[in-house]
């Protein structure tokens, strides 16, 4: 009886020591208190990168503007529609 209680201390002392070492490399708490810091820190920005994005989508759809109205310019069709008429006459 008193080697089975002593057994369980010894095993109970081990689990001890080996949670505590599990405690000091990874230190859950730490890693916990960092995630839930990133992720109020990503919240309270949302609205800023939201407003970035749009202002990002709204730059691009005009540079796609502007390369639409060269191409359209710059194209035969449209830019030679005059002349030919003209020359036609």
């Amino acid at each position: 009886m008193r080697e089975e209680l002593q057994d369980n201390v010894k095993r109970l002392v081990n689990f001890m020591n080996f949670a505590r070492s599990f405690f000091k490399r990874k230190n859950p708490f730490k890693a916990l208190i960092v995630s839930l810091l990133t992720s109020l820190k990503e919240m309270l920005t949302i609205r800023q990168k939201l407003k970035m994005a749009k202002y990002r989508v709204n730059y691009h759809k005009h540079q796609l503007y502007k390369m639409e109205s060269l191409i359209a310019e710059s194209n035969e069709h449209t830019f030679l529609k005059g002349k030919n008429l003209n020359e036609t006459r």
